[in-house]
C-alpha cells in the first residue's frame, strides 16, 4: 500500500489571515494570545485540508520563518533580541524585524540577516553563529502543536530542519567554522527527537536540503557523523532533500542511518531507479511526484506509467508527496471563480496537489479503475492546455528567432557614457536616490480595489493616483532627494503589474504566496508567449516628471524577475519564456526614452535566485539571464542611463557576471550584511556606478546617520567615491510615511555630510 504524506503546508491561510494577524498585533491592535487563537484556527484548518494524507506534517506552521523557529527551537536567537524586557515571542519578533510589540522605536535591535532558501522566492532569518555559540532545547512550539494535531485526530509527522543544513544555512560572524558546532547542536537534536517520541510521534521529518548542493568533504562526513549519532533515537527519521538532484551525493543520502529518504521527483525524476536501486530494503522510498513549486496539474497517466514497477518492487516501503512544501503555491484553485475557466482547468494549487497524491495512491494501492473518472478529467484538462490557441503566438516566436548579439551592446562603453550621463544630469557628489516605490497607503489600496469593481470610473482613479504621485513628488522635493521616483501608487505589486499588461500572463484574486513574515505576493502565471500591446508605464512617469525639474527615474521589472516571480509555463524553456519578456520590456525602455526620461531602472531583484544549486549549472543559466536584461536594457542612445536594482540574496560569488550587466547603475542590499558584498571588492574591480543600499526597508526601524556615514566610508575604500550612490536597500510600499520620513531625512542628512 502506498503511503501518502506532505512535507509542509502554505501557512498564511487563504485569506491571508495570518498576515493581517501578524500586522495587528506589531500594531498593537491585537494581544499576544489572539494572535495564537488565529494561529491555532489556521492550523486546524490546515490539517482539515490534509485529511485525504497518511500522515500529515506538524511544525511546519510558522508565525514568522521555520529557520528563526528552529533557532528557537535549539536556543539560539542573537543575544540583541533576548537581553531586552518583555515576552519570548517579543525577543523572536526583535530577531525577524528588529522590533517586538511591545519594544518602542527608541529601543530598536538589528534585525537578523534575510536571505533567499535555496533557488525560491521565500526569504529565511540567517542563524548568527560563532565559535561561542551554544545551544540548549526549546522544545515548546513543538511539543504544543504536536498535542493539538492529536487532539484534532492528525497522524502527525514532526517536521525539523536537520543539523547539517540549520549549519549550512547560517553564519559566522568570526570567520570561525560552522561545523565545529556540529558536536554541539547534535545532543539538542537527540533530546528533541527523544521528547517528541515521549509525545507520540513515530516518525519525524528531517529536512536536509543541503544535500542537493555542492558539498566537500567535510560537509559530506558531517551528514555521516550526524546520523550515526542520531539513529540511536527512537522515532523513526524521514530524510526529506528536495529542489534538486542529488548527483554526486545520491550513495551518501541513500547509505544514512534513517528509516526512509525522500527526493523531488519532479527535479530529478532521472534519480528515482537509482535511488530505488541503491536504497537498503528496509528503508522507505518517498517520492515527491507533484510540483510543490509551480501550479500546473500533472499529468497522472504519465505518473502513475512510471509508479506501478515501482510500487510492485516496493510496496509499502513507497510513499508519495510533492515534491517540497506548498509553502510556494497559493492554498486552494477553488476560490477562483473568476478565473478564466479553461485556464483554470489546467491549474493546481496547494488543496488540489494534495488531491492528485491521494488520486496516484488510491490508483496504485486499487487500481485505475477507482479513480477512472478523475484519471479522465486529468486528461481533458492537459489535452485542452496542448491544443489551446491562445498559447503561442506566431509574431512573437518570429520576432526572438530575430535577436542578434547586437541588441544588447550599448552604443559606447561605460566610461564614455558615464561623462556624458554626468554632464547632462549634474548630479552632486553621493547622489541620493529610492529605489522606486513609497507608501502603499489604505487609501491607494482602496482606489485600486475599486477600480477593479467598477466602483470607480477611470478618470476619477486617474485623477486620484495623479494626485499620489504628485504627493509622492513634493515629499521627496522637500526631502532633498537628487533623482526622484513617482512612487508607483498604481502598481498592486512589482510583478503583477506588468503581467497584467502583458498577453501570454493571467491572474488569479486569492493566489497569495509568503514572501517572508506578512509579506505576501501574487505571483502571475505566465501561460503563453509574451507581447506588450501598449505602453506600461510611460504616462504615469511623464506626469511625475512634469511636476519637478529634478530627473524622475522611469521604474520597470526587469525580465528575468519576472519570469522567476511568476508561475511559469512548464512545456518550453524558461529562456526562451525569458527572452520573449526581454523584447517586451525593451520596446517599454525605447518608448520611456523617447517621452524625455533619462534615467530608467531595470530592477532584477530575483537574478540570482534563479540561479540552479548546483555551481556547474551557473555559467549557461547567467549567459541567457544577463542576455535577456541587456536586450532590454541596451537600445537607448549614451546618455540614457540606465540602472538596476537587486535585493536580499548572495551577490560576491557572481560579481563578475553582475558586472557583465554593464548597467550604468546598480543599487544592491547591503544593509543587513553590513556591506559584506563590499568583500567581493577586495579582488574584482566593479566598473560601474554602485549604490550600496544603507538602510533595511524590511524593518521598521530608523537607520542612524553615524552608521550609514559609516557603510559608505567602508563603501569608499573599495569603489571610487565619484561612483558611489546612497539609497535604502529595496523599494518602500510595505512601510508607513512616518516611518520613511524620518529615514530618508536621516539618508540625505548623512549624503551631505559625507559630501562636505
Amino acid at each position: 500500500m502506498a503511503i501518502t504524506h506532505n512535507l509542509g503546508f502554505p501557512r498564511i491561510g487563504s485569506q491571508r489571515e495570518l498576515k493581517f494577524a501578524l500586522e495587528n498585533y506589531w500594531g498593537g491592535r491585537l494581544t499576544a494570545d489572539e494572535l495564537e487563537i488565529t494561529a491555532a484556527d489556521l492550523r486546524r484548518r490546515h490539517w482539515q485540508q490534509q485529511a485525504e494524507l497518511d500522515f500529515a506534517p506538524v511544525g511546519d506552521f510558522s508565525l514568522y520563518d521555520q529557520v528563526l523557529d528552529m533557532s528557537v527551537t535549539v536556543g539560539n536567537l542573537p543575544a540583541r533580541a533576548t537581553d531586552k524586557d518583555g515576552s519570548a515571542l517579543d525577543a523572536y519578533f526583535r530577531a525577524a524585524r528588529g522590533r517586538g510589540a511591545s519594544d518602542s522605536p527608541c529601543c530598536a535591535t538589528a534585525a537578523g540577516e534575510m536571505t533567499k532558501w535555496f533557488d525560491t522566492n521565500y526569504h529565511y532569518i540567517v542563524p548568527e553563529l560563532s565559535a561561542d555559540t551554544r545551544f540548549e532545547l526549546n522544545s515548546e512550539r513543538l511539543l504544543s502543536q504536536l498535542a493539538e494535531a492529536r487532539e484534532h485526530g492528525v497522524n502527525a509527522k514532526p517536521v525539523l530542519i536537520g543539523p547539517v543544513t540549520y549549519l549550512w544555512l547560517g553564519k559566522t560572524s568570526d570567520g570561525s567554522n560552522r561545523l565545529d558546532l556540529l558536536e554541539r547542536l547534535l545532543p539538542v537534536y537527540s533530546q528533541l527527537l527523544e521528547a517528541l517520541a515521549d509525545a507520540g510521534a513515530d516518525w519525524v521529518q528531517i529536512d536536509e536540503p543541503a544535500l542537493v548542493t555542492d558539498l566537500d568533504a567535510n560537509w559530506r562526513y558531517a551528514f555521516n557523523l550526524a546520523y550515526h549519532q542520531l539513529k540511536a533515537n527512537r522515532p523513526k527519521l524521514l530524510l526529506a532533500t528536495y529542489f534538486g538532484e542529488l548527483r554526486d551525493n545520491l550513495q551518501l543520502a541513500c547509505e544514512l542511518p534513517v528509516a526512509g529518504l525522500h527526493i523531488d521527483a519532479v527535479s530529478a525524476p532521472a534519480e528515482v531507479s537509482r535511488v530505488a536501486d541503491w536504497l537498503p530494503s528496509h528503508k522507505v522510498l518517498s517520492l515527491g511526484v507533484v510540483n510543490g513549486r509551480n501550479i500546473w496539474k500533472s499529468d497522472l497517466l504519465d505518473l502513475l506509467d512510471r509508479l506501478e514497477p515501482l510500487n510492485e518492487k516496493l510496496e509499502e516501503r513507497l510513499w508519495l508527496a510533492p515534491s517540497c512544501s506548498l509553502l510556494h503555491v497559493p492554498v486552494d484553485l477553488q476560490r477562483e471563480t473568476e478565473l478564466d475557466i479553461d485556464i483554470r482547468s489546467w491549474l493546481a494549487f496547494a488543496v488540489q496537489k494534495l488531491h492528485e497524491v491521494h488520486i496516484l495512491a488510491r490508483a496504485l494501492n486499487e487500481g485505475r479503475d477507482s479513480v477512472r473518472t478523475e484519471l479522465t478529467g486529468n486528461q481533458q484538462a492537459l489535452q485542452s492546455r496542448r491544443n489551446s490557441n491562445r498559447v503561442t503566438n506566431p509574431e512573437v516566436r518570429k520576432a526572438a528567432a530575430a535577436i542578434t548579439p547586437e541588441l544588447g551592446r550599448r552604443q559606447s562603453g561605460y566610461s564614455d557614457r558615464i561623462a556624458t550621463q554626468r554632464q547632462a544630469l549634474k548630479l552632486p557628489a553621493f547622489p541620493t536616490t529610492t529605489i522606486g516605490s513609497f507608501p502603499q497607503t489604505r487609501e491607494i489600496r482602496q482606489a485600486r480595489l475599486k477600480y477593479r469593481k467598477g466602483e470607480l470610473s477611470a478618470k476619477a482613479y486617474t485623477e486620484q493616483m495623479q494626485a499620489e504621485i504628485a504627493h509622492c513628488i513634493k515629499e521627496q522635493e522637500q526631502l532633498g532627494l537628487d533623482v526622484l521616483v513617482h512612487g508607483e501608487p498604481e502598481r498592486n505589486d512589482m510583478v503583477e503589474y506588468f503581467g497584467e499588461q502583458l498577453d501570454g500572463y493571467t491572474f488569479t484574486r486569492f493566489g497569495w504566496v509568503q514572501s517572508y513574515g506578512s509579506r505576501c505576493v501574487k505571483p502571475p502565471i505566465l501561460f503563453g508567449d509574451i507581447h506588450r500591446p501598449n505602453a506600461m508605464t510611460v504616462e504615469w512617469t511623464r506626469h511625475a516628471q512634469s511636476l519637478t525639474d529634478k530627473p524622475v527615474k522611469g521604474m520597470l521589472t526587469g525580465p528575468v524577475t519576472i519570469l522567476n516571480w511568476s508561475f511559469v509555463r512548464d512545456d518550453q524553456p524558461r529562456k526562451d519564456s525569458c527572452l520573449q519578456l526581454a523584447l517586451a520590456i525593451r520596446e517599454e525602455v525605447q518608448d520611456l526614452e523617447k517621452a524625455g526620461v533619462n534615467i530608467i531602472q531595470i530592477d532584477e531583484a530575483a537574478l540570482r535566485e534563479g540561479l540552479p544549486l548546483r555551481q556547474s549549472d551557473w555559467a549557461n543559466y547567467l549567459d541567457w539571464a544577463i542576455n535577456s536584461f541587456r536586450i532590454a536594457a541596451n537600445g537607448v542612445a549614451d546618455s540614457t542611463q540606465i540602472h538596476t536594482h537587486m535585493c536580499y540574496s548572495e551577490f560576491n560569488d557572481i560579481i563578475e557576471a553582475i558586472a557583465r550587466m554593464d548597467a550604468d547603475v546598480i543599487t544592491i542590499e547591503t544593509s543587513r550584511s553590513d556591506m559584506e558584498l563590499l568583500d567581493a571588492f577586495r579582488n574584482f574591480e566593479y566598473p560601474n556606478d554602485i549604490g550600496p543600499g544603507v538602510y533595511d526597508i524590511h524593518s521598521p526601524n530608523i537607520p542612524d546617520k553615524a552608521h550609514i556615514i559609516n557603510l559608505m566610508t567602508l563603501a569608499a575604500e573599495r569603489i571610487p567615491a565619484e561612483r558611489l550612490w546612497i539609497n535604502p536597500d529595496c523599494g518602500l510600499k510595505t512601510r508607513k510615511w512616518e516611518e520613511v520620513t524620518p529615514a530618508l531625512e536621516t539618508m540625505v542628512a548623512a549624503a551631505r555630510e559625507l559630501r562636505a
